[in-house]
């Protein structure tokens, strides 16, 4: 690192030394037009006696005046076109100024862009994903407009993440008109008075248009592919609805909503049941489950809460029909009767796209000016040789059951396999929780993880890392997953396996495929940053399109998908995924927003972390929870915050503070300096700002108050 410093330092003398050289000995003098005209008949005889020579002195001289971004180019360009002719003169600006505005580019890359990345990290996510995937055409339109000065371009692109062979090429040819015009010009230098005269206004309009070009290019490409793909299917003279939305979970629920809001005729089609997998299959029986088996868990932490013995006598099937009535309770909430009053026509059967204009609904056709897709995703099962035989056990069926399994086998331990592993091992039975990787929930930071993991040890859950699963045997009524660990196999018994290894999205009999909407590598439905498919009429929205599959994105990505779809044709909306929030609700709980450290480290990111510890926490202490943390990142030198990871009871809860900081901007000082009601959890996101001030405190300042405090003493 201090290497890398020490040769920055060099390289700034170096190029400080060569600007102040240029100007200390008046070689700005040389580099006029004036100076041009007069020295132009030297130039043209020695030119004609060394013309390779004379060639490579004009490309080094020119590639060094961009590089180093000195006054001149202009002035260099003229004179390539005086000196070497139109043909000639255009080839060796071309490439001299190119070279040289990439070496400008370089070095601002290299001196600048780890400390502007770093220090601007949050504002600049959403500019670095612009240029990522249209940084070429951005670049060639900036190329095309002489207004905005080439040298500030070169070094402002350089802090960017544009790749250095995009810049090179779309330089090379974004300059080349520019450069035309001014070669012409030096054709013609004794007609020329001043260097400005050359870019009069109505040639700057003209370059001005055709910086524009591209852009208007996009667009009519854009329109043109459109035309394409709806040529091939007949555009209803009217439609049945302004909006069909297919699925009714999370994200077609909240589609639907807004749309009978904003009084458009919505159609809401759902082949199973309203709510889709959240409340039928997902959050409620989920949070319902660990609630009973929380519960449960106090009883056998007694002696913590000053009782010799607490018992508690339960039936298996009276908890599991608890939870199909908490279900009964929330349904009301998504139910076709609700969304029927709120202006939606609710069809209930299977949606298949026949058009972008037409949904078939068993032998009934909808017509729609918009669709919407939310047909969320299922359980991700292996294709494990013996698996079918077992009988296996998913979040859409487990729900099923009434027995309670003796040893339940979990494989995947990611939030869906170690929220249930617990809940099941709370109530009794022998969980084996089987994970492939070297750690559990592996979106978290390994602290995080290891609380989790040292909880579940201490509750008699055995976790099984590294071992992945190749096959499972049944042999009478013997079960056996078959593992591979460091190249040795382990036979696992079990009486049920549950497979929690993710989920897949629904895409299969919607009519996607014939269609032609694309996906991603991953099979989810690719979209635009407006959430709109390949075909502008059709969005999508929730677990079908990922990447984020929760509940409150669903919901979130709905907004953007449901407006866009109504309103686009006057103003459309990107989607924002800048604060996005998530927990896994074992015990304790794992709740996050923004960077991790992982996910920092992985980038290339500074940053500085503070991580207060929850067993300091009074109001932790009484309801003995003391244990977790509360870990916040933040810009170095920066009260910003770029993430938060909290480990804890109601950690879920707590770090809805941190969200709604993060969301607008308000820094660990204004958090430090909000009341926060004793005792509460939620100190400890002041304690937690508390230390990072407390890191930043001002010591030499202290220092001199210390200074007063002695001597007012005296």
């Amino acid at each position: 690192m201090k290497k890398k410093l020490g040769f920055k330092i060099v390289l700034v003398l170096i190029i400080a030394g060569s600007i102040s050289l240029f100007f200390l000995f008046d070689l700005d003098q040389y580099f006029s037009l004036a100076n041009l005209k007069n020295e132009l008949d030297s130039f043209k005889t020695y030119y004609g006696q060394h013309k390779v020579l004379t060639m490579a002195i004009y490309v080094v001289v020119y590639i060094l005046v961009t590089a180093l971004s000195l006054p001149g180019a202009v002035i260099m360009t003229l004179a390539g076109g005086a000196l070497f002719g139109l043909f000639y003169g255009l080839i060796l600006v071309s490439f001299a100024s190119t070279i040289g505005a990439t070496l400008a580019f370089l070095v601002s890359r290299y001196m600048f862009k780890d400390w502007v990345q770093n220090k601007f990290s949050s504002k600049l996510l959403a500019i670095n994903k612009g240029i990522e995937k249209e940084g070429g055409l951005y670049l060639f339109t900036l190329r095309l407009v002489p207004v905005f000065p080439f040298f500030v371009i070169n070094l402002v692109m350089g802090v960017t993440t544009i790749r250095t062979a995009v810049f090179y090429m779309v330089s090379q040819v974004g300059m080349l008109p520019g450069t035309f015009v001014f070669i012409n010009a030096g054709t013609q230098l004794a007609k020329i008075e001043t260097a400005k005269g050359i870019l009069s206004l109505n040639l700057i309009l003209s370059f001005a248009l055709l910086g524009f070009f591209p852009i208007i290019a996009k667009r009519f490409a854009a329109i043109v592919r459109q035309k394409k793909l709806f040529s091939k299917f007949s555009k209803p003279k009217a439609y049945d609805y302004n909006l069909v939305v297919i699925g009714a979970g999370s994200a077609g629920l909240v589609a639907s909503y807004i749309g009978a809001a904003v009084k458009a005729k919505v159609a809401l089609i759902e082949e199973h049941k309203m709510g889709g997998d959240c409340l039928n299959t997902g959050c409620i029986p989920s949070k319902s489950l660990i609630a009973s088996a929380k519960l449960l868990s106090y009883t056998k932490r007694a002696k913590e809460f000053g009782f010799d013995k607490v018992s508690v006598d339960f039936n298996f099937a009276n908890i599991m029909e608890r939870i199909q009535s908490i279900i009964k309770k929330v349904e009301p909430h998504d139910s076709i009767e609700r969304y029927t009053g709120l202006g939606v026509d609710c069809i209930k059967g299977r949606a298949k796209i026949v058009s972008p204009f037409e949904v078939k609904v068993d032998d009934k056709i909808l017509t729609t000016r918009n669709i919407i897709v939310a047909t969320g995703a299922k359980p991700m099962v292996p294709d494990l040789p013996g698996l079918d035989q077992t009988g296996y056990l998913t979040s859409d069926n487990i729900w099923d059951i009434r027995t309670q399994p003796k040893t339940l086998l979990v494989l995947g331990a990611g939030p869906i396999g170690c929220e249930l592993a617990q809940g099941f091992s709370r109530l009794g039975s022998k969980v084996i929780l089987v994970q492939r990787g070297s750690m559990i929930m592996t979106k978290e930071d390994p602290d995080a993880a290891q609380i989790v993991l040292d909880r579940f040890a201490k509750e008699g859950i055995k976790v099984l890392l590294n071992h992945s699963a190749k096959s499972v045997e049944v042999l009478g009524d013997k079960k056996q997953l078959i593992c591979d660990h460091d190249g040795r196999q382990v036979k696992v018994i079990f009486d049920e396996i549950l497979i929690a290894l993710g989920r897949t999205p629904n895409i299969k009999g919607f009519g996607l495929e014939e269609l032609g909407i694309e996906l991603t590598k991953t099979k989810h439905i690719e979209t635009n940053e407006f959430l709109q498919t390949n075909f502008p009429n059709i969005y999508c929205s929730g677990d079908v399109h990922g990447p984020y599959q929760f509940t409150h994105v669903a919901a979130h990505e709905s907004w953007y998908s449901s407006v866009n779809a109504l309103f686009g044709r006057f103003k459309k909306f990107k989607v924002d995924y800048n604060t996005i929030p998530w927990a896994t609700y074992t015990d304790p709980e794992v709740a996050r927003v923004g960077l991790n450290e992982t996910d920092a480290k992985h980038a290339g990111l500074d940053y500085e972390m503070v991580k207060y510890g929850i067993d300091d926490l009074d109001r932790a202490i009484a309801d003995s929870e003391n244990h977790g943390f509360v870990k916040v990142l933040t810009i170095p030198g920066k009260d910003k915050i770029l993430g938060v990871t909290i480990v804890g009871n109601h950690a879920a809860d707590v770090i809805s503070e941190f969200v709604l900081a993060m969301k607008h901007g308000i820094g660990l000082n204004k958090i430090l300096g909000t009341i926060h009601i004793y005792p509460t959890m939620a100190e400890a996101n002041k304690y937690a700002a508390g230390l990072w001030k407390k890191n930043h405190a001002p010591e030499k300042l202290l220092a001199w108050i210390k200074k007063y405090h002695d001597w007012v003493r005296k």
